[in-house]
């Protein structure tokens, strides 16, 4: 067997891990960007300002952030959850230092301090959880193409080859997820006009980086004679082509859908493609080709994973829109953001128990067809990757909180509503000017916090 054909078994034939090993190894990323931010803080607590050198930033970053990802799923894999447990039990050190060290900056309890925290304002921004569950897809990602080919990265990690569930499985969907939470749609808060197809015209123009992409691996790999696993997308198909066509098709079908009924279009398609995998031949002709016997004549025959996938990813997007257009919405206080917190940590874990009945009463979930249960599984996951990154915001949102002068990239901007003491023209001494300053500048010599619990603010 030539080495071309050693490569391509090594990653062919593989069934994939459990639900809950994928969750715990994406809660690692979470844990990781909870450990980073107290620890600066801590940092800052001990010895003020911290240097910004790029290079020390970058060393911190590495080992808090990169280096986790790498031994988790690697050498560590078989100890994963007491990764989790060590991560966890250094987060909740350094958040108890933190907060015993508070009443060097605020005087008051930990729990008006925390009421004080849910009513102060949230600055009009990006939201910090969608632009980590993006940043650490991508580097994942990264970690896992690179990490395949080798026996150090667990086979079990690997993409499966009709059923199961692998941690490479989640990446086509996670990313159109993904993109879905940032798209035009989910960014337009305002009613808009759906009768035009002008957002169908700018997608179509705009895809072209993707189906150069596309094109330029295409050429490459049969350049060189680069080992494929023809079963993931086919023969001339590939991730980028996925994302062009899933991108052009979503935008058309909103178009033509108001955002209230984005989900029951959503779940028409997934529902109906389903029952078409059901009562048609199709399933057969995905799995096992035209003629029974796997073969790749012609071009819907030879990609025939890639083609018919597309209906799944379109349905996954369509959902990713109707989220987005929840998360997205504007919030003033950080109390505002108890309510969707819950509503998405309930609606996670409705789809994670839809997802273990349907993989028992219909079929299991496979990437390869796209079908019901590989959509809910990947929504739910996202869901609830999504949910870890905003309590882990807030939890740091807090801490910064606590600890007046720190400041932490990518995280919640807090604007606190402040009574300022001032003596008037007359020499009276008392709290008479309404300002707005943010959270964690020391500006200011004295100030009240304008909440019942009255707390004083010592800069």
């Amino acid at each position: 067997m030539s080495a071309k054909h050693l490569k391509e078994a090594f990653v062919s034939n593989l069934n994939g891990t459990s639900i809950t090993e994928i969750s715990s190894g994406l809660g690692v990323t979470t844990l990781c960007v909870l450990l980073r931010g107290l620890f600066l803080i801590s940092l800052y607590c001990k010895f003020g300002v911290i240097s910004k050198s790029w290079k020390g930033n970058f060393i911190i970053d590495y080992t808090l952030l990169v280096l986790p990802l790498i031994v988790s799923c690697t050498v560590l894999s078989d100890v994963l959850y007491i990764v989790l447990l060590c991560i966890s039990a250094l987060c909740l050190v350094l958040f108890y230092t933190i907060t015993r060290r508070r009443n060097k900056s605020i005087k008051g309890s930990l729990l008006n301090i925390c009421q004080s925290f849910l009513n102060a304002q949230v600055g009009n921004g990006t939201i910090p959880a969608v632009t980590k569950l993006r940043v650490f897809l991508n580097l994942l990602t990264s970690v896992a193409i690179l990490g395949v080919d080798f026996p150090v990265f667990p086979r079990r990690y690997a993409k499966t080859e009709t059923y199961g569930t692998g941690v490479m499985d989640i990446g086509v969907g996670c990313f159109i997820f993904g993109n879905a939470l940032v798209s035009p749609e989910a960014r337009t808060q305002e009613k808009v006009k759906y009768t035009h197809f002008l957002s169908v015209k700018k997608q179509i123009f705009s895809i072209w980086p993707l189906i150069v992409l596309g094109l330029a691996r295409f050429i490459s790999v049969k350049a060189v004679d680069y080992q494929e696993h023809v079963t993931e997308y086919g023969v001339h198909w590939n991730f980028f082509f996925t994302l062009a066509v899933v991108r052009v098709l979503s935008s058309l079908l909103l178009t033509l859908v108001p955002p209230q009924k984005i989900w029951l279009v959503a779940s028409t398609i997934i529902i109906g493609y389903q029952l078409f995998l059901e009562v048609t031949d199709l399933k057969t002709f995905i799995l096992y080709g035209s003629d029974g016997r796997g073969t790749r004549n012609g071009f819907l025959n030879a990609n025939r994973e890639g083609v018919f996938s597309v209906i799944g990813y379109v349905g996954i997007y369509l959902v990713g829109v109707q989220v987005g257009l929840y998360v997205l919405k504007k919030r003033v206080l950080v109390k505002e953001w108890i309510r969707p917190f819950c509503s998405l940590v309930v609606l996670s874990f409705v789809l994670l128990i839809s997802t273990i009945l349907f993989q028992v009463y219909v079929e299991p979930v496979s990437r390869r067809m796209a079908n019901l249960p590989f959509c809910i599984w990947i929504v739910a996951q996202c869901v609830a990757w999504l949910c870890s990154f905003l309590i882990c915001d807030l939890i740091l949102a807090l801490a910064v909180f606590m600890t007046p002068g720190s400041y932490l990239s990518v995280c919640f901007t807090l604007y606190l509503s402040l009574y300022i003491s001032t003596i008037d023209a007359f020499g009276h001494y008392g709290p008479d000017l309404l300002k707005f300053s943010k959270a964690g500048e020391n500006t200011l010599s004295s100030v009240k916090l304008n909440n019942p619990a009255n707390l004083e603010w010592i800069s």
